[in-house]
C-alpha cells in the first residue's frame, strides 16, 4: 500500500507518522522549507499515545507533482488547509498518471463540503472524508505533537459510498496508538465537529484565548449559544443531520465535557493568525452562511464572527 499524504503540517505529519509505524509506505508532497527540513531531520510524533521518529531515508517527499514517479499511489490523504483544496484537485487531476488505476482520495480536513471541489474532477466511489477531532500542533516544521484527544478519528463517505476498503488505514492508524473506526454516518459526525470547531476556533482566535476561557466569560458564552442554535436551525432546514436532537442537548456535552476536555487548548484558526495566514473560516462559519442563505436561516452572529475573522485576515 502506498500513501501520498498532501499538506505537511501537524495533521499530515501527525498521520503520516501513524501509517509509518506500521511499515506502510508514505510520501509527502510538501513546502519548500518544511520538506527541506523532513529532508534533513526526518519527522517524528510527539505527545500523547506513542511518540515515533522517523529518518528522511524511510518516507519520500516531493515540492512537486513533476517530481512524484507515475502509477505509484492507492491512497493520497489530503491534509492541506481548506484554502487548498481548489488548487490541491484540480492539480490532482492534472496529475492522475501518479495515481494507481484503483485509488482513493481522503480528504483529512476541518469544515463541511471540502469534498466538493473534488467531486468537480472526480467520482464519488473514489473521493471520502475523516472527521478528526484529535488536537495536532507543529512546534518544529518537521514535528507533530498531539496535544487534545477526545473521540477516535472517522472514515466514511459522505454519498453514500461503500467504505470498507478504508479499513486498511483505520487499522493501521489504530495500530500506532490513536483510535480510528469507520462509519456510516459521517456527515452527523461532520456536524458535530462544526458545531464544536465554529463555535470555538473564530472566537478564541478574536479574544485570544483558550477554548475553555471562552466559557468562563458571560458575553463570550452568550456569543457561542447564538452561533450553536444558529447551526442547529441550518442543519434543521437542511437534509443533513447531526447526533443530538436540540441545541439545548448539544450545549448540554459542549459546556460539561467538550470544553473542559481541551480546556487550554488553542484553535487552529488562532494558530492561523498568530502566524499571519488565511484561516478556513470559509469553510467553517462560512460554510454555515452559505446554507443559512441556502434554506432562508437567520445566521447573523455566524455572519459577524465571519466578517472580524476576514477582517483580520485583510491585513495578512
Amino acid at each position: 500500500m502506498n500513501i501520498l499524504i498532501i499538506g505537511s503540517g501537524s495533521v499530515g505529519i501527525g498521520l503520516g507518522s501513524s501509517l509509518l509505524s506500521q511499515g506502510v509506505n508514505v510520501s509527502f508532497l510538501a513546502s519548500e522549507k518544511t520538506a527541506r527540513k523532513m529532508k534533513e531531520d526526518g519527522i517524528k510524533r510527539t505527545g500523547l499515545f506513542t511518540n515515533y521518529s522517523f529518518s528522511p531515508s524511510q518516507f519520500n517527499v516531493y515540492e512537486s507533482y513533476s517530481e512524484i514517479p507515475k502509477k505509484s499511489y492507492d491512497y493520497v490523504l489530503v491534509a492541506s488547509k481548506t484554502t487548498a483544496n481548489s488548487d490541491i484537485s484540480r492539480k490532482l487531476d492534472e496529475n492522475r498518471d501518479i495515481l494507481k488505476d484503483d485509488f482513493t482520495i481522503l480528504i483529512c480536513q476541518n469544515g463541511f463540503g471540502n469534498d466538493e471541489a473534488y467531486l468537480k474532477y472526480f467520482k464519488t466511489s473514489e473521493v471520502y472524508c475523516a472527521r478528526i477531532i484529535t488536537g495536532f500542533t507543529r512546534p518544529e516544521r518537521n514535528i507533530s505533537e498531539v496535544t487534545v484527544y477526545t473521540e477516535p478519528i472517522l472514515l466514511g463517505s459522505l454519498q453514500g459510498e461503500d467504505t470498507s476498503h478504508l479499513q486498511t488505514i483505520a487499522d493501521n492508524i489504530n495500530a500506532s496508538g490513536i483510535k480510528c473506526e469507520l462509519t456510516d454516518e459521517l456527515d452527523k459526525y461532520l456536524w458535530a465537529k462544526m458545531l464544536y470547531n465554529c463555535t470555538l476556533n473564530p472566537l478564541g482566535a478574536i479574544l485570544d484565548v483558550t477554548y475553555g476561557k471562552l466559557t468562563e466569560n458571560e458575553y463570550s458564552k452568550e456569543i457561542m449559544d447564538d452561533i450553536i442554535e444558529e447551526i442547529f436551525n441550518v442543519i434543521k432546514a437542511s437534509p443533513y443531520s447531526t447526533l443530538w436532537e436540540t441545541s439545548d442537548d448539544y450545549r448540554d456535552i459542549f459546556y460539561s465535557k467538550l470544553v473542559p476536555d481541551t480546556y487550554n487548548h488553542y484553535s487552529s484558526t488562532h494558530q492561523d493568525i498568530k502566524r499571519k495566514i488565511k484561516t478556513e473560516i470559509d469553510t467553517l462559519n462560512g460554510k454555515v452562511i452559505e446554507l443559512g442563505e441556502k434554506y432562508d436561516v437567520d445566521v447573523s452572529t455566524n455572519r459577524l464572527i465571519y466578517k472580524l475573522i476576514k477582517a483580520i485576515e485583510s491585513d495578512f
